[in-house]
């Protein structure tokens, strides 16, 4: 199976820096220029189906990405953000303010914070990974498009090439960024990490394709 990993695009509260978790946040105007800008540049690939996290901001960027395949997007609460419970809606510098005996060691060692009414990283990454078999299991062979959030990406990355959760954020990943996984019995090939050059101007379709790069 081909995996085609999407970050959603961007919201309000990524251009504005508050952490988002399970909070279920719109895309921006921004976010589905971005989506639709990465719909272009997937239009000619063979995706023979598109699931997404069930919150608002990785549907709408999926059905973007699916509209020119006439496909429906199929929703996995699986691969929803980290849980950031008492967080959600704060920027950083409120969560150190507020949290301070453990926001010093979020950024240094975020493998063994448990959020506040939160969840831990290993968490995301246990139902994340699950969800991902899943796919595996149901679409081998094809090329398959998911829409996930940042700290889920990081998070699958991380298990698959056998990173410690602490490194999770030395694992940059951009709003509307595409990876790609390729899985060949189960074992996983990363082929292209937080690819944003659909962004650049004059980047259409077929010239922007994911086997061509």
């Amino acid at each position: 199976m081909k995996l085609l990993l999407v970050r959603h695009g961007q919201t309000l509260w990524n251009h504005t820096g508050r952490y988002q978790g399970h909070s279920d946040i719109e895309l921006s105007d921004t976010g589905r220029t971005q989506a639709k800008l990465l719909a272009g540049r997937l239009a000619d690939e063979e995706i023979q189906a598109v699931y997404a996290s069930d919150l608002k901001r990785a549907m709408e960027t999926a059905s973007i990405i699916a509209e020119p395949h006439g496909l429906a997007v199929q929703a996995l609460p699986g691969l929803r953000e980290l849980n950031f419970g008492a967080w959600e809606g704060l920027t950083y510098a409120e969560i150190k303010t507020r949290y301070s005996d453990i926001a010093d060691n979020w950024h240094a060692s975020p493998g063994q914070i448990h959020i506040p009414e939160g969840e831990t990283f290993q968490e995301l990454t246990t139902r994340a990974n699950s969800a991902i078999a899943g796919l595996i299991e149901k679409h081998d062979p094809a090329t398959v498009a998911v829409v996930a959030h940042g700290g889920t990406i990081r998070a699958i990355v991380c298990a698959l090439l056998g990173i410690d959760l602490n490194n999770v954020f030395r694992i940059r990943q951009d709003n509307g960024a595409l990876n790609v996984i390729d899985y060949y019995d189960g074992y996983g090939i990363l082929g292209l990490l937080n690819d944003i050059h659909h962004f650049e101007p004059g980047r259409g379709s077929g010239a922007n394709s994911v086997f061509n790069r």
